[in-house]
């Protein structure tokens, strides 16, 4: 059986990635090879489009290859977007994309079938296919970086929901109070993502040094240079308030992921970035957790684990979108 060559676009607000990617038929699902690569920043929408175009050709022809020998291209790029109209819905860091048929525009310039999905589902795509999910049928992708994006893998096939809504777990409100994510305090992005564990490292250490404590990650009292990635630091050097920081969000982890468990049943939850960096932290205190809210015959059947793909997801990413078209 001869291989499959596929392509990957990855759009985002400041550079765009092309990569070429070869699925062998022959062998189990979940094996690929990534032969080739370009990248070139992001301009305004028709500069972009013709850079795409461009830059997929040039991988082609570097590979000796022409269009006739891809199978599919995948595009992963940041929402709002409708996936089965194959359409860019004004996403915020890509002015000017309003209602374009990238899709489309691809397949005719091509010839080949093509799809597009939002960021967290082509990764949840990718760690499903090639990274810690291969081999089940229900999988939850959780980002845990910036953001709080997610993805749902049920019954074998991505799910999007009715209009590419499904799977924002970040949204969810864990408390009525706390760091704010997706436009809502005390949601579960709030609690479990960077730029919420920066608030709450800021929020504690403000308390902190009103009541007269030093704290040592933030020597000179400017709150601005606090960050998820200076707090782990911190932590790791045995400082007890970034211990207590990761403490509330490894808490508030388990509390989530809870809700998870007992609403979709998932065989596997994949944890990616700062979980996967920081599981030793994470682990007890979320399973602690888990242990007192989860339905036990749901969490004893639920894997959670970091995931497997690092920072090498984004190349995976488009590509799998492109494997997964029938």
């Amino acid at each position: 059986m001869e291989d499959r060559m596929l392509v990957g676009v990855d759009i985002g607000g400041t550079k765009c990635a092309i990569t070429l990617g070869e699925m062998s038929r022959g062998t189990r699902e979940g094996d690929i090879r990534i032969k080739d690569k370009a990248s070139f920043l992001t301009t305004d929408v028709s500069g972009t489009i013709r850079d795409i175009k461009g830059a997929i050709k040039g991988v082609l022809e570097r590979n000796q290859l022409t269009d006739k020998d891809i199978q599919a291209i995948g595009i992963s790029c940041g929402g709002p977007l409708d996936s089965k109209r194959g359409v860019v819905m004004s996403p915020p860091n890509l002015p000017g994309w309003d209602n374009i048929p990238i899709v489309d525009i691809l397949r005719e310039e091509f010839g080949v079938k093509a799809a597009i999905h939002n960021d967290a589902n082509a990764c949840a795509l990718a760690e499903w296919k090639f990274g810690a999910g291969k081999g089940t049928r229900n999988m939850v992708f959780m980002t845990f970086g910036t953001g709080l994006g997610a993805g749902l893998i049920i019954d074998g096939k991505l799910y999007t929901g009715t209009n590419d809504n499904a799977g924002e777990l970040g949204h969810l409100r864990l408390e009525s109070f706390g760091p704010v994510g997706y436009g809502k305090a005390g949601s579960f992005e709030g609690f479990c993502s960077g730029s919420g564990i920066g608030q709450l490292a800021r929020d504690m250490a403000m308390e902190a040094m009103q009541m007269g404590l030093r704290v040592p990650w933030c020597p000179d009292g400017d709150l601005s240079g606090i960050s998820a990635k200076k707090v782990a630091e911190a932590l790791r050097e045995g400082d007890p308030l970034a211990k207590r920081v990761y403490e509330i969000s490894a808490r508030h982890l388990g509390y989530g992921l809870s809700m998870v468990i007992d609403i979709l049943n998932p065989e596997m939850i994949v944890i990616g970035s700062i979980f996967a960096r920081n599981e030793d932290v994470f682990r007890p205190l979320m399973e602690e957790v888990i242990g007192m809210e989860a339905l036990p015959l749901a969490s004893k059947v639920c894997k959670i684990v970091p995931a497997a793909l690092g920072e090498a997801v984004g190349d995976y990413a488009a590509l799998s979108i492109a494997a997964d078209i029938q």
